[in-house]
């Protein structure tokens, strides 16, 4: 085994989830794919006292399910052996380990929106004990061939890209996510009691309120890697346009050149180069998704190009990104819904970011 998989299992029970004894963990893998770093965190999460379990999803669970006779009843169903340990668990640990990142999107969209409703479940429970804090949490990914065609990498040089940005490749990865965190905390003052925030550039002229809310602290603990800041901006107060400077991709679904029009929160128009009527239809899956659950900048300056993987694109230094759909409720956020899509755009070429009047960010680079 890759000693770098055990180092990265070390640093995720250890540092980003915490594990306790008598902890129970649950180690949810998207594939076989990613059995390796499944055995090393169980492996871990043995040594440090916890209680794990391991559920590994089979290959091609989706394309089966969508591809069947099913019913969009069936579809929808939620696991009730998953759901039972996102209750219950003190500790999640996902593994992204994508064998095909397109699987569902060929299949008709209302089979792909039931789908997609079963996974939200456990989602929705995940978020809200994430907020009360009954629930510590954690997202990676273990590099796949997937994952390297997607990036145009090599699988050689995609686990090295994987590893670097996790900062697994040091000695010491838990103190350099420890001064990833304080250097977040910094900004993260400045900004408290704030009201005011305009986004401006080649791609973007958004404003909104941040009004009562917080930004949050991502430096190791719920996304590995990690790399940002983030709040809900409040509800009814997105106005203006942007122009997302690379593909977003959702449930198995790339879409090109995604641009989004706000008026008093809303999205009122929804426009894209490829997979527009995708777009449409996942923003009107309920009332909130039309809304901005989350705005955030990325701050990973290990990751600087594009791969097609959220958990590495949101992190980009010198970006910021946004969801629309489910806010998370520690940053004050209160909106609801089964989606949450991140979309990202680029800053570094004359963007900028100003707070209540005052230049924050420019050119991809804090400026207080």
């Amino acid at each position: 085994m890759d000693n770098r998989i055990q180092k990265m299992a070390q640093v995720l029970i250890n540092y980003s989830t915490e594990v306790k004894p008598g902890d129970r963990v649950l180690i949810r893998s998207k594939s076989p794919a990613g059995e390796p770093l499944a055995q090393a965190l169980y492996d871990e999460a043995l040594r440090a006292g916890g209680l794990p379990f391991v559920y590994i999803h089979m290959s091609q669970e989706d394309p089966i399910a969508l591809g069947s006779t099913a019913s969009l009843e069936q579809l929808a169903a939620v696991n009730p052996m998953l759901e039972l340990m996102y209750r219950e668990a003190d500790v999640v640990i996902r593994i992204e380990a994508d064998e095909n990142m397109r699987n569902r999107s060929a299949y008709p969209l209302d089979r792909q929106s039931a789908r997609a409703a079963a996974h939200a479940a456990l989602i929705t429970i995940q978020m809200k004990r994430q907020a009360d804090k009954t629930l510590r949490r954690c997202t990676t990914q273990f590099p796949t061939f997937a994952y390297a065609q997607g990036a145009g990498m090599s699988l050689r040089q995609y686990e090295d890209f994987l590893y670097g940005a996790c900062k697994v490749d040091l000695d010491d990865p838990v103190g350099a996510w420890k001064a990833v965190y304080d250097s977040h905390q910094r900004l993260i003052d400045w900004l408290k009691g704030k009201k005011r925030l305009q986004v401006k550039g080649e791609h973007i002229d958004l404003e909104m309120s941040i009004e009562g809310r917080l930004f949050w602290n991502a430096g190791g603990k719920e996304n590995f890697p990690d790399g940002e800041i983030f709040t809900g901006p409040v509800e009814d107060s997105a106005n203006g346009w942007v122009r997302f400077s690379y593909p977003a991709f959702y449930d198995g679904n790339e879409v090109k050149g995604a641009r989004l029009t706000f008026k008093d929160g809303l999205v009122v128009e929804a426009k894209a180069d490829t997979n527009e009527a995708f777009l449409n239809a996942t923003l009107d899956r309920d009332p909130g998704a039309r809304r901005l659950g989350e705005f955030a900048i990325g701050t990973n300056r290990d990751i600087q190009q594009f791969t097609g993987t959220i958990l590495f694109d949101e992190k980009i230094g010198g970006t910021v990104h946004m969801a629309v759909g489910q806010g998370y409720a520690e940053t004050g956020s209160v909106n609801a819904s089964s989606v949450h899509w991140d979309m990202i755009c680029d800053m570094r070429q004359g963007g900028e970011i100003i707070v209540d009047g005052e230049l924050f960010y420019k050119d991809g680079e804090f400026t207080i």
